[in-house]
Parts: C-alpha cells; structure tokens; sequence
C-alpha cells in the first residue's frame, strides 16, 4: 500500500504541540540529521549552495530537486520531508506539475510563496512579492491539483496590513499551514494566528531578521510548525574551515583521531544504517 507522506504530517501536527524540521543541504547531511529528528526540512537555501555553489536567488531547476529528494525518500522512508518549492518554479502549470511528481516521488509536505523572480532569501532585503491575485490563481490551482501532499503557503510580505490579507486569503485556499518569512516583532505572531484555524510555521534562520527563539516561546505565540533553514550548512561551514586550517597550519598533518571528531568507523555507520532503512521499506 503507497503511504500517504501528506496524511501522515498531518496527523503528525494534530497530535503534537509542535512539530520541527532541521533543514539539510545534502542527502549525507539529511542521514545525520535524520537520527534527531523526524522532520527533515529540504531548504532551498541548502540546496542552491551545495549542488550550484551560488546563492539563492532563483538558480534551481526544478528537476533537481525531485531527483533531490527522491534519492532523500529511498533511504528515508519513515520521515517527515518538507520541500522548499520557491514559487513553484516561475508559472501556475510548473508549480502543479511540480508538486505531483514530488508527491510520486514521497515528499511529504512543501512550501511555496509568493515571491515574484528575481527571487531573494526571505532574510534579505530587496524582495519582490506577487499581486495576491496573481498568486492566488497559483495556489489554488495546486491546491486543487495535490492529492495528499501537506501544502504551508508562504508570504514575504512585510506590510503587517498585506500580511493580514494574504494570510486570510491562503486559510480560505484550504491550505495546512501558513508561514510569515522574515517577521522582526515576533509578537505580531500572535496577531498573525487569529486570522486563520491552521497551524502556523515559523522559520528560524541563524543570523536572519527574525530573533531566536526557543519552542516554549513560540508555542505561547501561537506556532505549532518550526523549520531550521541552514543549521546543517552552517555547521559544516565552521568544520570545515576549521579542519582546512588545522591542514594548513600543521603541515598536512590529519587531526588526531582520538580528539572529538568523526572517524571512518562513525561515518561508515550512518552510511550503513541507510542501507538498512533502505531495504526495511
């Protein structure tokens, strides 16, 4: 029997205060990341640096990202996969076609906004945001279109009035989730969730416009879904930098085996214990 990927988040966020998705950039780091977790969060951010190398601004074919996450599912077969979409990959048809072959392929969830293109990383200034209209047509249309697949509609509206007003107009669309990207006052959540029923995400981004916070403190604001864009890319910036300089600074010569790093043995065990997700499918 084909498992529905979307039914499952859904029940998952129903009998959960809050549920989290730690944003990967790679399917190596998504098979660490997977034995903390059972969210795992396919960040658009993540993925534009570590398959192009170049920032996220719109270079992802949407393609790759399939493939991407089809490679995620086979060895991930019993979690939660939420997929940055962009705006769907530029038109309404794009977006729908998109989002079946995700859904064939075993995504569980994915987030689409209304960004128009040039796109930005929703923490960085200078974004374009689409007539609502415009986007409406979009997302009815997928929603129309997605047979189980969990839908999160994403404004980078910044204009608290335009924020109200998306907002409502995506709860009407019947989607899961509603996400506001890049909020500074945190306390404009708690406005934000009582103009709709559906649960409410918020995006964590290390160095991003919103503030950290921990789930205790969004909870009482009113959010039951949290995504860590790039904690994954991020700290493997740090190590690996780190490791480049000790090579550089100690003549070639490998850190010791015994300090706190990983080893072939450690490696190996993740790798293996993919192999064994795997084949219990």
């Amino acid at each position: 029997m084909t498992i529905q990927y979307g039914e499952k988040l859904r029940n998952a966020t129903r009998s959960s205060d809050i549920t989290t998705f730690t944003g990967v950039y790679d399917i190596f780091s998504a098979s660490v990341a997977a034995k903390y977790n059972d969210g795992i969060f396919v960040s658009g951010f993540g993925f534009a640096a570590s398959f192009y190398g170049l920032p996220d601004i719109g270079f992802i074919a949407w393609p790759d990202i399939v493939a991407y996450v089809q490679r995620m599912r086979a060895i991930l077969p019993n979690h939660h996969i939420l997929v940055d979409i962009d705006d769907g990959y530029c038109d309404t048809e794009v977006a729908c076609h998109v989002v079946t072959l995700l859904e064939s392929v075993g995504a569980s969830g994915i987030i689409m906004e209304d960004q128009q293109r040039p796109r930005r990383c929703g923490h960085v200034d200078g974004k374009q945001i689409m007539d609502l209209e415009q986007f409406m047509m979009k997302l009815e249309k997928v929603m129309a279109t997605r047979r189980d697949i969990f839908v999160v509609a994403r404004t980078d509206a910044s204009d608290p009035e335009d924020i109200i007003k998306r907002v409502k107009a995506f709860s009407k669309a019947g989607v899961d989730a509603i996400l506001v990207d890049g909020i500074r006052d945190i306390e404009f959540l708690k406005t934000i969730k009582k103009q709709f029923s559906q649960p409410l995400m918020f995006n964590q981004l290390a160095g991003g416009k919103s503030p950290p916070c921990d789930l205790s403190e969004l909870k009482a604001l009113g959010v039951s879904l949290v995504n860590y864009s790039t904690p994954c890319l991020f700290a493997a910036q740090t190590a690996i930098e780190n490791t480049m300089k000790h090579l550089q600074e100690n003549n070639g010569l490998l850190p010791d085996a015994t300090q706190e790093r990983t080893r072939l043995s450690e490696c190996n065990a993740v790798l293996n214990e993919n192999l064994v997700r795997r084949d219990q499918r």
